[in-house]
């Protein structure tokens, strides 16, 4: 493969697969309001250190309908709440941008305690934005001596395109000088990525180039370790793990990929304070691309080159995917994050070009239609559910066993087959988005 293109799809792999502390959603508002806090900060003289800490801030939100079903029941990090009124006091409090989708990184006690002053004392409000934009965040802060800023993210998580001082334009698309900063940047689709071209790149791309993916099983096995331990959430993967009910789910390698995929996100759901390895801007679908491939991988003893390649493999198919959907949609992550992880199932264990492509196919013809009813700590069953679709998937195209193209939205050529997934995932399952949206706010 040509070296200009290996370096464009590891760009992709970096801009795409980072840390993310909490559940993105939320994090997205924390990020915005940390970012106007931050202006003021700048603007305002004679701060001084603390001042975020009494300073009486008045913080107003406003986001897109997903943003908000994402953002309604998710555990925050560390504060035992859930919901976006706490996410943006803590960006407020002890937000730092430089962190990113870590944000609320320095996160401590006293913070939390000032954040859940200003919760109560009504000093945040959240309201749902007229916006087309699936992802978007409006965030504005306002002083006790009359200042305020705001910042706007649009589009992806961490991708700050606008920001205000006293209601005057300070950066219009993130580089300062009014130009679009989103012009000439490349989406997933403009990369025009194929299953064949992903493979390729996974098999020659030369093993010190694609080490960093190894921070994906550091990250979420320890998050994995956690949920296993504590009583986080549901309790999904603790559940299946148990002796109690060895009986029903057995020691073997399924049960043992389903708990420890499901427990990452028992854990993370429910507020624990560990980073996870997001994919496309979702923490939990960047634990259900990876954890089934390190699960396979501590099972079975896989060394870290081969490893480090399947991880690259799930990642770039659930990103490949991804494109075609958007960051948020109706259909639920893991349907596109397992299959990535069944694609890096079939890849260690010595799996063909046919043979992923069937394991695609597989899973398209399986949970396709799985709905996204927001971020929450049920999320862990779906994980688990995935997961178990993946291993089937994966097991039957290792035996060549393949959906057939005319099953369904199942297409012989496996890019279209893909094209369908994202059809009816961004247009087909609108209908069903608003009204999971109206359902879940009318409650």
């Amino acid at each position: 493969m040509d070296r200009n293109r290996v370096n464009e799809i590891i760009g992709l792999i970096h801009k795409e697969v980072k840390p993310a502390l909490g559940c993105t959603e939320p994090i997205a508002v924390a990020l915005a309001v940390a970012k106007a806090v931050e202006i003021l900060e700048d603007r305002c003289c004679c701060r001084k250190d603390g001042w975020r800490m009494a300073e009486d801030f008045s913080i107003r939100v406003e986001v897109s309908g997903n943003i908000l079903k994402n953002g309604m029941g998710v555990g925050i990090p560390g504060t035992g709440m859930v919901g976006l009124h706490i996410a943006s006091a803590l960006g407020a409090v002890c937000g730092k941008t430089e962190y990113r989708l870590e944000v609320l990184h320095d996160l401590n006690s006293e913070a939390i305690s000032r954040a859940k002053e200003l919760v109560a004392q009504g000093k945040v409000t959240v309201g749902l934005a007229d916006t087309p934009h699936k992802l978007y965040v409006k965030a504005c802060v306002s002083t006790a001596e009359g200042h305020n800023a705001s910042a706007l993210i649009e589009d992806d998580h961490d991708n700050i395109v606008e920001t205000w001082f006293d209601d005057a334009v300070l950066d219009k698309n993130g580089n300062g000088n009014g130009e679009d900063a989103c012009e000439g940047e490349k989406t997933t689709a403009d990369y025009h990525l194929t299953v064949k071209e992903i493979l390729d790149f996974a098999d020659t791309v030369p093993t010190e180039d694609i080490r960093f993916i190894l921070e994906s099983r550091d990250l979420n096995l320890a998050l994995a370790k956690e949920g296993l331990a504590s009583n986080y959430g549901l309790r999904v993967g603790h559940t299946i793990l148990s002796e109690k009910y060895r009986q029903v789910f057995g020691s073997d390698f399924m049960s043992y990929a389903m708990a420890m995929t499901a427990a990452a996100s028992d854990a993370r759901m429910a507020g624990c304070t560990l980073p996870a390895m997001s994919n496309s801007g979702s923490g939990n679908q960047g634990i259900t691309v990876t954890m089934p491939v390190i699960a396979y991988s501590l099972k079975y003893n896989v060394d870290d080159e081969h490893l480090s390649r399947a991880l690259v493999l799930s990642h770039l198919i659930a990103i490949h995917i991804k494109g075609y959907l958007g960051k948020l949609s109706a259909l639920c992550g893991c349907v596109i994050a397992s299959t990535g992880a069944a694609c890096g199932i079939v890849y260690l264990r010595g799996g063909s070009y046919s043979q992923i492509c069937a394991a695609i196919k597989n899973m398209i013809g399986n949970i396709t239609g799985m709905v996204c009813d927001g971020a929450k700590v049920g999320c862990a069953l779906k994980v688990a559910s995935g997961v178990s679709c993946a291993l089937q998937s994966a097991v039957l195209a290792m035996e060549s066993i393949c959906i057939s193209e005319s099953d369904g939205i199942i297409e012989k050529d496996i890019e279209k087959t893909i094209r369908n997934l994202g059809e009816i995932g961004s247009k087909g399952m609108q209908t069903t988005d608003n009204m999971i949206l109206d359902i879940m706010v009318c409650k």
